[in-house]
């Protein structure tokens, strides 16, 4: 552990979940691989769209609404919808469509389960410490195995900003209840972990699962108040 700045008594943690717990990359790119083989499969009309063709979607539609960028299940349906419309498909069949291909592709995002190390590490600080996440994307908590051990889920939208805008910050701080500067926030991005965290009142410890820890390579606004290179360091704390 390296500690940047002094730390409170901790009473409560917050964490991130996508490249914090589990490293997140691999799965979403074999969702997106196998979403295009399903819809061509399931719905030939849009069988010659290319990955290309998916990608103009997702940027007219960022373009035309800024907001999507915090809402991940908005922006997908958009997409979908954008492109089987466009494809030929109407009314019922295409609201049913979208609806199939966003199903498949979250049951797919998700498909996996975080590592024994990791459930057993979140057990253990769940039994002295409330905990919350809060996290950008929209990942299913039950599906990869840690829902029990968080006792709420933030999850960024239209409604609540993503990090490091202060909004799910203060949704989780209201929620606990408990000093600010108390909650100890875990995350792997020093802009929108770190800096959303500082910014909100938040201490904070830096941990990414996804790539090497190296803080001169990270993109830094302000530093943590701690730099952890296991997620079992966090046992200190208790």
């Amino acid at each position: 552990m390296i500690i940047y700045k002094p730390t409170p008594k901790i009473s409560a943690m917050t964490f991130d979940l996508d490249d914090t717990l589990y490293d997140n990359w691999p799965y979403i790119i074999e969702a997106e691989k196998g979403l295009l083989n399903f819809i061509a499969k399931a719905y030939p009309d849009s069988s010659h769209l290319s990955r290309d063709d998916w990608q103009q979607y997702k940027q007219q539609a960022l373009r035309n609404d800024p907001e999507l960028f915090s809402d991940m299940g908005d922006l997908r349906r958009i997409i979908l919808t954008k492109g089987l419309e466009g494809s030929g498909y109407r009314g019922k069949a295409l609201a049913d469509a979208v609806q199939t291909c966003f199903d498949w592709f979250y049951f797919e995002r998700s498909n996996f389960k975080v590592g024994e190390a990791q459930c057993q590490l979140l057990a253990k600080l769940a039994e002295h410490l409330p905990l919350v996440a809060i996290t950008n994307g929209n990942v299913n908590t039950q599906q990869i195995g840690i829902d029990g051990y968080f006792q709420h889920t933030f999850k960024a939208s239209r409604k609540s900003p993503m990090k490091p805008h202060a909004h799910m910050f203060d949704q989780a701080a209201a929620y606990l209840n408990i000093s600010r500067g108390s909650i100890l926030h875990v995350g792997d991005n020093l802009e929108k972990d770190v800096w959303g965290a500082t910014n909100a009142g938040f201490s904070s410890a830096w941990y990414a699962c996804d790539r090497p820890m190296q803080i001169e390579n990270e993109s830094v606004q302000v530093l943590p108040n701690v730099e952890i290179h296991q997620l079992d360091e966090l046992l200190a704390f208790i």
